[in-house]
């Protein structure tokens, strides 16, 4: 047996409002499901990102308590085509470009911080995939 994908990737985040104004705005995520004060659950290619109030999943009954805390690093990837025009985007938007990365056979990607401080990347296709 095989996993075919992760399928949903989840952060935790002080103010979901502020989040929900970052990744449907400046990152274009469609919202998918919210609970105010709670969640907001993110449409993301075939994939979901959830972000979460840590301290309302920690009372959670309906389901185990999860929550967690620091920065965590997610990487997004985008058609090679639209990846300078990812950037200037982050740039407009304020969104300050951190470190832009040459991988080997010449793709790349580039890491900024979401409101939180999460350390987020956009890559190109082929990044991981074997030669």
């Amino acid at each position: 047996m095989t996993f075919t994908q992760i399928k949903e990737t989840c952060l935790y985040v002080q103010d979901l409002e502020r989040s929900t104004a970052f990744y449907a705005k400046v990152l274009e995520f469609p919202v998918i499901g919210q609970v105010e004060d709670r969640h907001v659950f993110f449409r993301v290619g075939t994939s979901v990102l959830l972000c979460f109030n840590a301290e309302k999943t920690r009372e959670s009954k309906d389901l185990p308590p999860h929550y967690g805390q620091g920065q965590l690093h997610v990487a997004f990837e985008c058609q090679t085509a639209e990846y300078e025009p990812w950037k200037v985007k982050l740039t407009e938007a304020g969104t300050a470009i951190e470190h832009e990365q040459t991988w080997p056979h010449g793709r790349k990607s580039c890491y900024f911080r979401d409101p939180d401080q999460h350390l987020l990347e956009i890559v190109v296709p082929g990044i991981w995939e074997k030669e």
